[in-house]
């Protein structure tokens, strides 16, 4: 499964464009084969932040990307499919924890819809096409993996799952969306026509932030005289940057609390958990002879 391009530029989902731009050259001076010669790792990286950036930059490339994951390019064919004549019923799926149905993903069994397309596009047998209002036939509840970044965890996701082989013939492939708030174990419950498919959510781990429920965790470092004096850091979130106020005399360890800064809930995407940030205070290096003259009297003071 292809990486995720705001991981690989380290950027949150709601990254400016300039945000987006920095990051890349950044990396791309970094990784930059000319710098380093014989490293395959170093090439590899180099080749996915160009693939990444190519579709972040590009404003239309970012807004599929963000709808359809990985699968972004086939967007104006999953549009088609549901816009055109041959788009089927509406069917409605929800969280295993009894939650309100989430929002309808329309598909449909026929010539035309989004079974065959998927079929034809992602390698499936584009001969084998069931006939109009076939019913699939599943002799129990079905399961099917979906894994999904911590940024599309906290905005919902698009994703391709295959479906069972129904009547002897081939399973099709399905577009579902994976509901905001999902946490690794989560089962996304999708009943067509009577039958059930759970989908079985993993959350990758993130390099930045910690989970825990609908809480997230996160590592603030602070020079040491913004740590004694007080000063305004800045904070990135899921849902964007926001400005914390250290008082003065803040210790190493410390926590803040960001309410509602954390993970939408299942179910009820406007409520969210808080985001705990936690102070990782930095001792200065390499001092100058006046600063450590200043250390050694606040040294004297102190005693």
């Amino acid at each position: 499964m292809a990486r995720d391009y705001y991981i690989v530029l380290g950027v949150g989902r709601n990254a400016s464009e300039k945000d987006i731009r920095q990051a890349y050259r950044r990396l791309a001076r970094k990784l930059h084969p000319d710098l380093n010669p014989g490293n395959k790792q170093a090439e590899t990286s180099f080749k996915e932040i160009n693939q990444a950036y190519e579709v972040l930059s590009d404003p239309e490339k970012r807004k599929k990307y963000d709808q359809f994951g990985e699968n972004w390019k086939y967007a104006d064919q999953f549009q088609q499919a549901q816009n055109g004549p041959a788009a089927g019923r509406t069917y409605r799926w929800s969280s295993s924890g009894g939650a309100s149905p989430a929002e309808g993903v329309p598909f449909d069994f026929g010539p035309g819809g989004f079974g065959s397309i998927f079929e034809e596009m992602l390698g499936g047998r584009p001969g084998a096409r069931g006939r109009r209002g076939r019913t699939p036939v599943w002799t129990e509840p079905a399961e099917a993996p979906v894994e999904i970044s911590l940024e599309e965890a906290y905005a919902g996701a698009a994703r391709i799952v295959q479906l069972p082989s129904t009547n002897g013939g081939p399973g099709r492939r399905l577009e579902v969306r994976v509901p905001p708030g999902v946490d690794t174990g989560s089962r996304v419950h999708l009943s067509l026509d009577g039958m059930d498919l759970y989908l079985m959510v993993t959350v990758r781990p993130h390099h930045r932030f910690t989970r825990k429920g609908a809480d997230l965790y996160v590592d603030l470092t602070v020079p040491l005289a913004d740590a004694v004096l007080g000063s305004e850091q800045v904070v990135e979130t899921l849902s964007g940057r926001v400005a914390l106020a250290i008082p003065p005399e803040s210790q190493n360890g410390q926590t803040f609390r960001l309410r509602g800064k954390g993970m939408p809930v299942v179910g009820s995407p406007a409520q969210k958990g808080d985001l705990f940030v936690t102070l990782k205070v930095v001792l200065p290096a390499g001092l100058s002879p006046r600063e450590k003259e200043l250390f050694q009297e606040l040294q004297r003071l102190r005693k």
